[in-house]
């Protein structure tokens, strides 16, 4: 295997299709930043490819690797180091209350209770859900929900975090307390989104077209050509 820098998410030569449809198609990337963008049109791979960061989809051809482990060879370590966060909050809630929701998350880690008591307790006051520890996590807002969907996922300590359109469903408050949760997290982050404000937090910017990388720039000048290709 080749000698990856450290703390590179390494995409080699990779292919990919559902069926006729080519959806990446030979893209090779080595990102270290710790924050990085994906933007495209609808259709362009970028979800494919965010997904094949922890696994939920492996390359037909070409491999991925993060942190030196292969998605194909180490997918169970590279689940444990990779947290995904969906666009769809409610696809991760899966449990009564909030509280209950976080722990979940924990049933696969050898921690006694009061240990998974405290991170909980320790992740919901971290992105202000403390005070609803004990309510029904779907009567949160759609913010809280999306902020409940990332708690669930740092609390198991991941070294990086994908989200896949993480603002689509939210309101531009929610968007914006999102977006504050994202620039205070100090884990290695991969945004897929829309929303140029957001990618524009980023130290890194690759864009996507019909499968192919377009452009991986600073946000400036990826995102300038970006919205060429929108326009």
């Amino acid at each position: 295997m080749p000698d990856d820098p450290p703390g590179a998410l390494v995409v080699d030569g990779v292919s990919h299709a559902f069926g006729d449809r080519r959806v990446l198609r030979d893209v090779s990337l080595t990102l270290t930043e710790r924050r990085i963008a994906i933007v495209g049109a609808n259709g362009s791979g970028k979800s494919t490819l965010a997904r094949m960061f922890n696994g939920l989809v492996m390359p037909d051809r070409g491999s991925v690797r993060v942190h030196g482990l292969d998605t194909k060879r180490s997918t169970r370590q590279v689940r444990r180091t990779v947290g995904f966060v969906f666009t769809d909050p409610d696809r991760q809630i899966l449990m009564p209350t909030v509280a209950e929701d976080v722990e979940l998350s924990l049933s696969r880690h050898r921690l006694d209770r009061a240990a998974r008591t405290e991170r909980v307790a320790a992740v919901l006051d971290r992105f202000g859900l403390a005070g609803h520890a004990d309510q029904p996590a779907h009567l949160l807002s759609g913010g809280q929900k999306q902020l409940l969907a990332l708690a669930t996922v740092l609390v198991t300590e991941p070294s990086v975090v994908v989200a896949d359109e993480p603002t689509t469903l939210l309101d531009l408050r929610n968007a914006r307390m999102l977006r504050g949760a994202f620039a205070a997290l100090d884990t290695q982050l991969v945004l897929v989104t829309h929303d140029l404000e957001l990618a524009g937090d980023a130290d890194r910017v690759v864009v996507l077209d019909d499968g192919r990388v377009v452009a991986d720039d600073v946000p400036a000048a990826a995102l300038a050509v970006y919205r060429k290709l929108m326009s």
